[in-house]
């Protein structure tokens, strides 16, 4: 008896040890991640031929449709306008510090040059590695590689014959032995030929593939499966410690050529910000067309994206919450990392033309004797054809407000109307609550 109480308590003690060692994202890299604040989502796969939903047309489908859909349509996905370095570019210019790319999706189909399957970019006309290309022009131009992966795979699940469905037993890696090692084969694969800086996993059971990656490359940051990711929707209130809202420009992740209702710029610029104030990033979602080409609805709303960051990213990057203040009204508040800098963004101004002023009133900052307050992105010293303008900006201290006076005074768009929010520095304040 007393023998089998010792085994007890050692094989206690170790499962104890084990759930303790559980790996987790690196501190550093964790802090790193909560700086940049703006990432894009490219979801991509052979089914944007279709412009249908990416994958899940699968669930529910005749077999006559998979068949086809698994075998017809590879013969058919020439993306020859395909240009990594093009969206590259693109990418930098909006800001964005990392691009997180669908390397496989539920459908199973590789988007990579993958000895795991047939089911590839490989075997089609374009014959080309996509991830790798991607993989390389993204670092060409400073942008971080990041690779969604989903460890479900229809594709597989349909040969082992069991029904394609999200909620299957044998659906999910923690039921299905088989499909974990397989996914095992693929990760280490991605991991070991385009060392990405970080990973998405897609999925309801997913923890032992995140242990995987932790112990193949601890230098991964691994994002959901290991931390929030709201889908289409941004927290009420602000979150500890790091978090990612992901989110489509209009209502699908993958190309969708008809019926599609896109947001607005000015809209997927206040999530941003609203993001960015409650602590969080924005993956922000691209789906491209099937010959490689990014839709011009969306190019267009990147380079909408593009300007405003090229004046405001200050205010985006390295910057966390302010103390409880996280908007007034349409105002909303971020503050330098290290700084006792706040940053104010005012939002959904209507006809505010170049030249004209307007003031505001902030709570909770306290001006101190060594406080400056500038627009970013303009120098307060001139307004175009206006030579007797003076725009500088301006502030006074009241007893519990904080009183700004600010000139629109950057001529960004020809008719002298920018719709966008405009972002107010304010150095050395003090925050209260």
């Amino acid at each position: 008896m007393r023998l089998n109480l010792k085994f007890t308590l050692i094989f206690c003690l170790t499962i104890s040890f084990s759930t303790l060692a559980q790996l987790k994202n690196k501190p550093a890299i964790v802090e790193d991640f909560m700086d940049m604040g703006f990432g894009i989502f490219i979801h991509w796969s052979m089914d944007s031929q279709l412009g249908t939903v990416i994958s899940h047309s699968m669930v529910g489908a005749s077999e006559d449709y998979v068949q086809r859909y698994m075998n017809e349509l590879p013969k058919t996905f020439v993306p020859n306008k395909f240009d990594p370095d093009e969206w590259a570019r693109l990418f930098k210019i909006t800001g964005a510090e990392y691009v997180v790319f669908t390397t496989k999706h539920h459908n199973g189909f590789c988007m990579w040059d993958t000895k795991t399957t047939d089911f590839n970019i490989m075997n089609t006309p374009y014959g080309k590695d996509i991830t790798g290309m991607l993989a390389k022009s993204l670092r060409k131009y400073g942008i971080k590689v990041g690779f969604y992966f989903s460890p479900e795979d229809f594709s597989f699940i349909y040969k082992q014959g069991h029904l394609i469905s999200r909620k299957g037993e044998m659906s999910g890696v923690d039921k299905n032995p088989e499909l974990l090692a397989y996914d095992k084969k693929q990760i280490a694969e991605l991991i070991e030929n385009y060392s990405p800086d970080m990973m998405f996993f897609d999925s309801f059971k997913k923890a032992d593939i995140v242990q995987f990656v932790h112990k193949k490359d601890p230098n991964i940051m691994v994002t959901r499966g290991e931390i929030s990711t709201p889908e289409q929707k941004i927290p009420n209130t602000a979150i500890p410690g790091p978090w990612e809202t992901c989110m489509t420009m209009g209502t699908q992740w993958a190309y969708k050529p008809t019926n599609e209702d896109y947001k607005s710029g000015k809209e997927l610029i206040n999530k941003l910000i609203e993001i960015r104030a409650k602590g969080g990033n924005f993956l922000m979602n691209v789906g491209p067309k099937p010959n490689g080409e990014i839709p011009i609805e969306q190019e267009e709303r990147l380079r909408e994206i593009a300007l405003w960051m090229f004046v405001n990213n200050e205010a985006v990057k390295n910057v966390r919450t302010v103390p409880g203040l996280i908007k007034d009204g349409d105002i909303w508040f971020t503050k330098a990392k290290n700084e006792n800098t706040a940053y104010v963004f005012i939002t959904n101004q209507q006809h505010w033309f170049k030249g004209f002023r307007r003031n505001f009133l902030l709570k909770n900052i306290k001006a101190t004797k060594n406080t400056q307050v500038s627009v970013l992105g303009q120098n307060d010293k001139v307004v175009e054809y206006w030579p007797e303008n003076d725009p500088k900006t301006t502030f006074v201290q009241h007893k519990d407000r904080l009183e700004i006076s600010v000139s629109k005074a950057h001529r960004l768009y020809n008719n002298k109307i920018w719709p966008n929010a405009i972002v107010v520095k304010v150095t050395n304040v003090e925050f209260t609550e």
